[in-house]
C-alpha cells in the first residue's frame, strides 16, 4: 500500500525563530520553505531528503530521536558539530563502544547523538548497512 510512497520528518520547536537560528548556525541548513501562517520551515538537504520544523509548544518532549541524518563519515560531521558547540549525547546501550559521543555500532556502522535548541534528540549515522 505505502511502498511507493516518501516519509519526511516532522520536528516540533517552541521558538521558531530559535530553531532556525540552530540548523543555519549549527547545521548549516536554511529552510527552502517558510509557511508563516501555518509556523513552519521546511528544509531539503542536497542528499534529497526534507523535512519540517513547526511551531508547537510540544517539542522536545520526545525521549527518542526524532529524526536520523544519514551521512558519509560520522565522525567528521560530530566532530564538526562539536566545533560549533553542539554537546554530543551518550546513552546506556549494551554492547556499544563510545568514543568521545560517537558510537560504534559494529556492522552497523558508527552513530553520535544530539539535542537541537528545543531539546528534540536527532541522530549522526552511516545509514543503513545493505541487506
Amino acid at each position: 500500500m505505502l511502498t511507493k510512497a516518501s516519509v519526511t520528518a516532522n520536528i516540533p520547536a517552541a521558538d521558531l525563530a530559535r530553531a532556525r537560528s540552530f540548523y543555519a548556525e549549527a547545521l548549516d541548513l536554511k529552510p527552502v520553505t517558510e509557511l508563516e501562517e501555518a509556523g513552519m520551515l521546511v528544509y531539503r538537504t542536497d542528499g534529497g531528503t526534507e523535512f519540517s520544523v513547526y511551531q508547537t509548544e510540544y517539542a522536545g518532549q520526545a525521549g527518542h530521536t526524532v529524526a536520523q541524518f544519514h551521512v558519509e563519515d560520522v565522525v567528521a560531521e560530530a566532530r564538526a558539530l562539536q566545533a560549533k558547540g553542539v554537546a554530543l549525547e551518550t546513552y546506556e546501550m549494551p554492547g556499544v563502544q563510545w568514543d568521545d559521543g560517537i558510537a560504534d555500532l559494529g556492522d552497523m556502522g558508527k552513530a553520535a547523538w544530539f539535542k537541537d535548541s528545543e531539546g528534540n534528540i536527532l541522530c549522526l549515522d552511516s545509514g543503513f548497512p545493505e541487506a
